[in-house]
């Protein structure tokens, strides 16, 4: 192995550095004490991009009378009605203490229903409603591409990105657990 191929290659399995976001390694410090900015960190990029999302998505999620996570609810059984609450969990990386009063939520305005599962009564389903599939159709104005200043290709590109490091990001702590 040449001297730079160590570098290039990344730190050796069992010798990760969990304590600090390192997505600008080779950035000179900005600060007096050497210590990195919190603009530095791709973890407050990606946390504060959320947020913007949240202020851009708020007026037509307003005008439906959801939340993002009930709006994402709506859109997750839209794709697959029927559902598990622990499926719908997973995909929307949410533990059940937090599901569970969204959809109790939707199940009040009329958007969805859970039944326990005939074939297995410890398992919840639910499943959209007409209204919810109707409140899914008025709500897929909301696109955000243009929003965003990014190209259609850029746009895609960076989605599957950040895909790809979140997915990554779960295999290294499912590792370590």
């Amino acid at each position: 192995m040449k001297p730079n191929d160590a570098a290039r290659s990344g730190p050796k399995s069992g010798s990760r550095d969990n304590s600090r976001d390192n997505s600008k390694p080779n950035a000179k410090p900005k600060s007096a004490g050497g210590d990195r900015r919190l603009g530095d960190f791709l973890c407050f990029a990606i946390y504060s991009a959320n947020l913007a999302f949240g202020r851009a998505y708020r007026q037509g999620l307003d005008d439906l009378g959801l939340t993002y996570p009930q709006w994402i609810a709506i859109v997750a059984l839209w794709e697959q009605d029927g559902q598990t609450v622990s499926e719908l969990g997973e995909k929307m990386f949410l533990e059940s203490n937090t599901l569970t009063p969204i959809l109790k939520k939707l199940e009040s305005m009329g958007y969805l229903r859970r039944q326990r599962d005939p074939a297995d009564e410890r398992q919840v389903r639910v499943s959209l409603t007409d209204e919810g599939r109707r409140l899914r159709e008025k709500g897929m104005h909301m696109n955000l591409v243009a929003s965003t200043g990014l190209k259609p290709d850029e746009f895609a590109r960076l989605q599957e990105n950040v895909v790809a490091l979140r997915d990554n990001l779960i295999k290294a702590t499912a590792e370590e657990a």
